[in-house]
Parts: structure tokens; C-alpha cells; sequence
């Protein structure tokens, strides 16, 4: 798989962009600021429909405008598509599939498949829980476009139930509760058992498969260090669950939807005290240790490097073994790189369809990777500054 053309109007920086990108390695060479990590962005929200650096769209527009939009042409096997996304300030974003509109944006998820490393994901190791189930929940849903939905449905039924959850509370202290609002929570406590089940069963499946390819991955970058694995921490479940070596049942769903349905009814009244929903896959966190130990707290800081990227690295072996090499995209990491950890993935890079760079110098980048330059700059005044490409970097 791998990015044809990438064309870009009012994207961060970029007032217009329109690029032919081969197959093979492309490094997007240039001082900070000038906007090469915003075309590498961009291609990752075609992907993901967000974005590495920023958790809201706004920021993606650029100054002044009131739309941007994203385009790409991805080959896949020899077979082209043609995937745009127009995002809007103040409505719904748009998107279109071979100039054809789609009822909604998530229907474009799976086109393009990317792992994208960059010096943010040190927060896949250090920072909260949030940081991890996305990255768990991404994943999932780069090899289960359909789990897009399931996932959407359930931030939509943990809003209405939290927020049930607080007015039911209120009258419970003020007034000895409302009989009608406890039995509309008992009916979004089924709408969330079932939305909730189907995203776990697919995170404890993308566990038990990443699990090893993280395991080798990581002896690769750091064979001195202690082995590195990954569980998935859950308060919910039964402990068999939670091993990563427990393999996937046709009937798992249900089990677990049954498992929800009763720890939420027990956690009921302590859920009305406190006004907040207790129970579900949004509470969750995974485990990743370094034998014995919890890396996050515990791994020094080369060690928090490599153990994040294994995580990339291992979930780019996963993807691959779906028929197709996702897009490999390296945003300013070789920088913040070892010389051991910087041959390992460019060993790794070497090997994939399509990798896209971004670095200031040249120098950043192990020359075996024979990568293609392209040089981004900018013009404007400080207040308006607008990238472009420049003349080949040699």
C-alpha cells in the first residue's frame, strides 16, 4: 500500500499542496516550523480521521480559512482509490470516496492503513491510560474499519448515561429518586454492555495477537534489556481474561456483555454517588512491563523509547499480516534515536512499501535508507506563514 498523490488546501500551514510520492522511502527535509510534520499528519488523518498532535480538528485549519481539506490516491495491490475529507469550522466534516460523498466520514477508515512513530508516542509509556486505548483503540480499528462505529456508538451511550447518572443522583439525595430515571438507566446500561462487549472482545484479540510481535520487537532494539510484554489491565473482568496468552472465543462477546451488565448493577448505587459511569472498556488500560516491572514509572528513559517504539513497530508487523504493508511514517524520530535503536528501524523501514521522513538535515537519516528528498520552506510574514516545496534537496 502506499500514498500516490497527497493534495492539500488550507491544512495547517499549507495553503495548497499537490505531491506525487513513489513508492519507497520520501524525507521531507526542513527547519522546525516550516510544516514538513503537517503533511505527514495530514496523511495520518486520512487514516485515522485524527490527528497525532492535537485532539481536535480546529487546530488542523489553517488561520483564516474555514475549511480544509484533505485528498490522497492510495494504491492497494494494484488498485487505486481516490479518498478526500473536507473539514469544516463550526459543521460536520465531509468526505468523499473516488469523488463520490459518503453518508459519514468513517466510511473511508480502511482505505489507507498508516503506523505513525513520532516523539509524542514517549506517551504511550509515561502519560495516562487515554494515550494507550487509543492507540489500542486505532489499531483495532485500522484492521476492523467496522469497529469505528461500535466505538462511536459508545462515547455516545457514556454521555447519556453519565450524564443520567448525575441527574438521577441529585433527585436520589433531594428527593429518594425517580423511578422512571433508574429504569431508563437500566436501559443504557444494556445499550453500553453491548457496545462495550464488542470493543473489548476486539481489544483482547488485537492483544493476544500484538503480543508477540511487540515481545520480538523489542528484544531487537534492546536485547540487553529485560523482556518486554503487554497485558490489558481491566478491574472489570476475571483475571482469565487479562491473560495475553488466552486465545479469543467465538462466544466472548456475549460472555462479556453479561460480565458488564452485572458489574453494573452492582456498581449502581456507588455509580449515583459519585455521578460517573464505573464500569466499561473506557476505564481500562493496558500493562506493559519490563519483566517483573511496570515500564511507566519503572523503564529509563531509553528503555520508555524503545518499549514505544516496539509498540509501533509490533503493530506494524501486525497490519502486514493482513496482506498489505500499511504506510510506515516517521515524524523527526532518528533525531531522538540511539545509534542501536536508529539501525533497528531503519532496518525495518527498509523493508516496508512506502515510508514517509520528516527530519531538519539530512544527516538525521542512516543513508541506507537512499531516501527521496523533498525540501519543505516557507514564505509570508511571521503571522502568515505558508509552506511550500522547494527545488529537490540535491
Amino acid at each position: 500500500m502506499y500514498v500516490r498523490a497527497l493534495s492539500l488546501l488550507d491544512f495547517r500551514s499549507w495553503e495548497r499542496a499537490d505531491l506525487e510520492l513513489p513508492p519507497g522511502r520520501t524525507v521531507f527535509l526542513g527547519s522546525n516550523g516550516n510544516g514538513k510534520t503537517n503533511l505527514v499528519e495530514a496523511v495520518g488523518y486520512l487514516a485515522t480521521l485524527g490527528s497525532h498532535r492535537v485532539a481536535a480538528d480546529a487546530p488542523l485549519i489553517r488561520i483564516g480559512a474555514s475549511r480544509a481539506r484533505i485528498g490522497a490516491t492510495v494504491v492497494n495491490s494494484g488498485r487505486e482509490l481516490r479518498v478526500d475529507v473536507e473539514l469544516n469550522q463550526g459543521s460536520a466534516n465531509r468526505a468523499q470516496i473516488n469523488r463520490s460523498p459518503v453518508r459519514r466520514t468513517r466510511e473511508i477508515l480502511g482505505i489507507l492503513q498508516t503506523v505513525l512513530f513520532a516523539p509524542e508516542d514517549l506517551s504511550l509509556v509515561r502519560g495516562d491510560p487515554g494515550e494507550r486505548r487509543r492507540f489500542l483503540d486505532e489499531l483495532a480499528t485500522a484492521r476492523l474499519p467496522r469497529l469505528a462505529g461500535v466505538r462511536a456508538d459508545y462515547d455516545k451511550v457514556l454521555r447519556q448515561r453519565s450524564a443520567l447518572l448525575k441527574s438521577a443522583g441529585r433527585h436520589a439525595r433531594s428527593r429518594g429518586g425517580s423511578g422512571a430515571e433508574l429504569s431508563t438507566l437500566d436501559v443504557w446500561d444494556g445499550h453500553l454492555a453491548a457496545h462495550g462487549a464488542v470493543l473489548l472482545a476486539q481489544r483482547l484479540r488485537l492483544v493476544h495477537e500484538l503480543h508477540p510481535h511487540l515481545a520480538q520487537a523489542y528484544s531487537g532494539i534492546a536485547p540487553e534489556s529485560r523482556p518486554a510484554t503487554i497485558g490489558y489491565r481491566s478491574a472489570t473482568l476475571p483475571p482469565e481474561f487479562l491473560d495475553p496468552a488466552r486465545a479469543p472465543r467465538d462466544d466472548d462477546v456475549e460472555v462479556l456483555e453479561s460480565i458488564l451488565l452485572r458489574e453494573l448493577s452492582t456498581a449502581r448505587p456507588k455509580e449515583l454517588e459519585r455521578g460517573v459511569c464505573l464500569v466499561g472498556p473506557h476505564r481500562d488500560d493496558l500493562d506493559l512491563m519490563l519483566g517483573s516491572a511496570p515500564a511507566k514509572g519503572f523503564a529509563s528513559h531509553g528503555e520508555s523509547w524503545s518499549f514505544a517504539l516496539a509498540l509501533r513497530l509490533g503493530a506494524f508487523e501486525l497490519l502486514r499480516t493482513q496482506g498489505s504493508d500499511p504506510v510506515l511514517i516517521l515524524d523527526d524520530v532518528f533525531a531522538e534515536l540511539d545509534r542501536r535503536r536508529r539501525t533497528a528501524l531503519a532496518a525495518v523501514a527498509a523493508t516496508a512499501e512506502q515510508v514517509l521522513i520528516t527530519a531538519a538535515v539530512p544527516e538525521d537519516v542512516p543513508p541506507e535508507l537512499d531516501a527521496n528528498p523533498l525540501r519543505v520552506e516557507t514564505s509570508g510574514d511571521a503571522d502568515r506563514r505558508i509552506s511550500h516545496i522547494a527545488v529537490p534537496a540535491r
